[in-house]
């Protein structure tokens, strides 16, 4: 579970993230990353849309991503901000795919940006 020090909780923050923010695509999801110059925590936020599913198939993938989010912290520059947004195959990917295709873009944003 991610600490609330590592979540994205304002609209604006989001709304931030997601028009200014570089965008890495996947297969299953959407990674927004933005370098801040605070030297809070990173942080993560979570966008999964009724077209994921219904709620029990979101709230999966919701769990998902924050337990690859919590994963990641370590490797992720302190005043990053993440946002992921599932795409609507992310309910039918496994675990292992969804875990690897989120870690790989994380990665890709935080040593690129």
């Amino acid at each position: 579970m991610l600490a609330k020090a590592n979540r994205l909780v304002r609209a604006d923050d989001y709304r931030r993230l997601v028009r200014r923010g570089r965008r890495i695509s996947t297969e299953h999801a959407v990674v927004y990353v933005m370098h801040t110059d605070s030297l809070e925590q990173a942080r993560f936020g979570f966008i999964v849309s009724k077209s994921v599913g219904v709620a029990v198939k979101r709230n999966l993938v919701r769990r998902r991503l924050k337990a690859v989010s919590h994963e990641s912290l370590s490797s992720v520059a302190p005043g990053t901000d993440i946002v992921i947004r599932a795409l609507p195959g992310a309910a039918q990917a496994s675990w292992v795919i969804l875990r690897s295709e989120i870690s790989d873009a994380v990665g890709r944003g935080v040593t690129r940006a």
